[in-house]
């Protein structure tokens, strides 16, 4: 490998080696990076696949955290980013571009199609900033603080999104938060907040939670106006840091029902799993449910420039309820990001994604379900479209082995697998409420042969994981 050195530095060194040395000494440890034990530097990406410094192959099970759904380098999607810098790179906000009106029109129609209701979009450049907005939506609207959230949600960093999101780990160090959510337990059927077995949802979690309203003792709830004190539910349609979680089909319809009763907005956090993960547009179409804001970011642009934005109800967000200057970033419907987002919208509509990506989806769950039977240690395993999940335990099948997922992870990042007749490596994320969950997310392109070529590779490393513990 060539050399980055310069007078002082030790010449014997291979440029990967220093240039993990500079990011020792200057990059700040407070991203995620050193979760992993293996620090790998990747030179180029392509479809399914990353590529180190040294060429060796990587199939991406996570895709960037769902947001490279549409594979990378897809070229259709590139062309239309690279003509853009071409013709308009950037534009304050304050003005208008074509991209922007256009890809509004087209996100607004879905959501009119899909759920039957009116509304307007309102962009911003990240996840969490989007989140952000969206609290400011129901506090305009509801003006009131309080919101629910459910345990095992995650819904970004900013102090805003972190009071709402349910681990503590991310508040921690940042003092008192005052506007912290009232968190709900999940319907989490393999680990049952009421303890009633995996096999076993008779909604009791809900029950719970709806018996609050009965009496203002419950502390939310003035049964005799029906008021309440929280102004809107923020809902993962599936959980994804908790793990990708897939609620029982009931649940949120009996949910929605309750907040209605009670003038509690109903927010979709789409952020991870909108864009055609689940195998619908939009997750919460799978449950039936007309929600009042939608959030959006990660895959409207395949990752190519940084764009995020909330769908609201007209009512919620017409100008003269969410009159200009509302709510406002630099960055937010920035002309690269629009254009590349306005690809991604017209990319599907030419596609068949509601065909492929649930019966994808089918045969990798059921690959899934082979190895489960194989390993006592796989406990669970399940998914919606291709957000799939793998929760891995000790042998008695229940209990969360954490060290055995974070073993099989970094096995996967050392690139020395050799399923497939060459060294690959295998790039797997892990959540869940105990950090033991494999969640997959994989491009919504990814092949039959390269979901068998997963299965080799997530075997390979998982019995090597076995055999190190």
């Amino acid at each position: 490998m060539g050399q980055l050195s310069r007078p002082g530095e030790d010449l014997s060194l291979s440029k990967e080696e220093i240039l993990l040395a500079k990011e020792a000494q200057y990059c700040s440890r407070g991203d995620t990076v050193h979760y992993a034990k293996e620090l790998k530097i990747f030179s180029r990406s392509e479809g399914s696949y990353v590529y180190d410094s040294h060429g060796t192959s990587y199939l991406d099970l996570q895709m960037w955290h769902s947001v490279a759904n549409f594979g990378y380098k897809n070229e259709y999607i590139n062309n239309i980013v690279k003509d853009q810098i071409d013709a308009l790179p950037g534009l304050s906000c304050q003005y208008l571009h074509e991209e922007k009106i256009l890809l509004a029109e087209k996100i607004a129609k879905n959501i009119e199609n899909t759920f039957g209701e009116k509304g307007r979009v309102h962009f911003n450049i990240g996840g969490a900033s989007a989140i952000e907005d969206a609290i400011k939506i129901v506090r305009n609207y509801t003006k009131k603080n309080s919101v629910f959230a459910f345990m095992g949600g995650y819904h970004g960093r900013t102090l805003g999104a972190t009071a709402i999101t349910s681990s503590y780990r991310y508040r921690e160090h940042y003092g008192h938060f005052a506007d912290r959510a009232h968190f709900v337990p999940y319907p989490y059927q393999f680990r049952c907040p009421s303890n009633r077995g995996d096999q076993c949802c008779d909604m009791s979690c809900f029950k719970d939670f709806e018996k609050l309203f009965e009496s203002e003792y419950y502390s939310l709830v003035n049964p005799k106006t029906k008021n309440c004190e929280y102004g809107a539910f923020f809902v993962e349609p599936v959980q994804a840091t908790g793990g990708y979680i897939v609620p029982p089909k009931g649940y949120f319809k009996e949910l929605k029902k309750l907040l209605d009763r009670h003038q509690v907005l109903f927010v979709a956090d789409e952020v991870h799993m909108g864009f055609y993960r689940t195998g619908k547009m939009w997750a919460i179409e799978n449950f039936d449910v007309v929600p009042d804001i939608i959030v959006f970011g990660k895959a409207c642009t395949n990752g190519l420039n940084p764009l995020s934005g909330i769908w609201a109800k007209e009512h919620l967000i017409s100008p003269e309820v969410f009159p200009p200057g509302s709510t406002h970033s630099t960055y937010s419907s920035n002309t690269i990001g629009t254009a590349a987002a306005l690809g991604v919208m017209k990319l599907i509509e030419k596609s068949d994604f509601a065909t492929s990506v649930p019966e994808k989806g089918k045969y990798f769950l059921d690959r899934l379900k082979e190895l489960k039977k194989k390993y006592p240690q796989i406990g669970d395993v399940d998914g919606l479209g291709l957000a799939l999940r793998i929760e891995i335990c000790q042998k008695d099948g229940r209990t969360p082995d954490r060290e055995l997922a974070d073993k099989v992870m970094n096995i996967g990042l050392k690139g020395k697998l050799m399923a497939g007749g060459r060294e690959q490596g295998l790039l797997l994320s892990i959540g869940g409420y105990f950090k033991n969950v494999f969640t997959l997310a994989p491009s919504l392109y990814i092949t039959h042969k390269e979901m068998d070529l997963a299965i080799d590779l997530f075997d390979e490393a998982f019995a090597e994981g076995l055999k190190a513990s």
